[in-house]
């Protein structure tokens, strides 16, 4: 994908230097932060700071979107978990935090 440019050696051998360790470091760290391989490229490719700086607040406006999906998850997980009747199915607790979450009109039927 052109992401790493080195340098080359005699026989044609790739010749790795210290900005290719930092840039090999920001890819690794970047995949970790969940950015897709085209991300990455736009931001390591460009010469514009500013492209840069937008490919970090899109990928944090991402993130952001995620947590919040993933919190709402752990806060129904936990909400079963600490139900308690026998079955969480029939907790009212539960249940009442499902309407809470999805919606209260997706539990009534259309007349």
């Amino acid at each position: 994908m052109g992401l790493l440019t080195p340098a080359r050696a005699e026989g044609d051998r790739r010749r790795y230097g210290p900005d290719d360790l930092f840039r090999v470091a920001l890819i690794l760290r970047a995949k970790e932060a969940g950015f897709g391989l085209d991300a990455i490229h736009e931001m390591v490719t460009t010469r514009d700071p500013e492209v840069r700086r937008e490919v970090m607040r899109r990928q944090r406006a991402d993130l952001v979107r995620r947590i919040a999906r993933a919190q709402t998850s752990l806060t129904l997980i936990d909400g079963a978990l600490n139900c308690d009747h026998r079955d969480f199915t029939t907790c009212p607790h539960f249940q009442q935090m499902l309407r809470e979450q999805i919606g209260d009109d997706a539990f009534h039927t259309p007349e």
